[in-house]
């Protein structure tokens, strides 16, 4: 699947970001991405290009473009537990920069880009996120209940604006947990938050998995979490973007 990068203008500046998109042009759903704290690196180029290959134009924007372009910190080719610490102490600045208002402002320019786009088929998109980016994926859903006709959360803390964030939600939404984040009981009461507030979704936690399960680059990869969070996903994409 082809790989573009891009700059996209933002109300802060320039955001570096790639796309993937399916082989042999045309027009395709579109799908923002956005990638764990870890940021914009091969395994998340994997990722859309897997996604690419389901018929979507996939864009991943560098969160923490306001830094510099990604890398915006370098990474071992395999973030292991005895990385994370030393890698998570230089990127927390940059995710705590990263306020709530400075993703509203972020995520219309990703969406008004993708609108834009020749490639992309007119009509809603859907945004998926991981890690801290699920949280970012509910923020976008919420601020564009108009645009945004699916969300999709992995290992993501989609609960951390309070369930009022979840009323602003028309968007189909699936969450997936790791059972290292989410005990049965808080699931019971985040299930509850998104039935009170009219929210249409799926919310599990997937058994045997820590946080970052998703990813096969850190120690805390799970094949047959990832496996899960594709047979959850594209199933959801195609009720949502008529692409199924």
């Amino acid at each position: 699947m082809p790989i573009k990068t891009l700059r996209i203008p933002t109300a802060d500046g320039h955001a570096d970001a790639f796309a993937a998109s399916p082989d042999g042009g045309g027009e395709h759903p579109g799908v923002l991405m956005y990638a764990d704290g870890f940021g914009i690196r091969p395994v998340l180029r994997e990722m859309a290009r897997e996604l690419a290959g389901h018929g979507y134009y996939v864009l991943v924007p560098n969160l923490f473009y306001r830094h510099g372009p990604a890398p915006v910190v370098e990474l071992p080719a395999h973030i292991g537990e005895e990385d994370r610490p030393a890698v998570l102490a230089r990127l927390m600045p940059l995710i705590e920069a990263h306020t709530a208002e400075r993703t509203l402002r972020d995520a219309d320019a990703y969406l008004t880009f993708l609108a834009s786009r020749p490639e992309v088929a007119a009509g809603p998109v859907a945004v998926t996120g991981y890690c801290i980016g699920g949280l970012l994926a509910m923020r976008t859903a919420a601020a564009h209940p108009g645009q945004v006709a699916a969300v999709a959360s992995f290992h993501g803390p989609v609960g951390a604006d309070g369930p009022e964030l979840f009323a602003k939600v028309t968007a189909q939404v699936h969450l997936g947990h790791a059972e290292g984040d989410l005990t049965p009981e808080a699931l019971g009461a985040l299930n509850q938050a998104l039935d009170a507030a009219g929210v249409s979704h799926t919310s599990e936690i997937y058994p045997g998995t820590v946080h970052g399960f998703t990813m096969s680059d850190t120690d805390a990869f799970d094949a047959s979490g990832l496996k899960r969070h594709w047979d959850r996903l594209l199933p959801l994409l195609g009720r949502t973007l008529g692409n199924g």
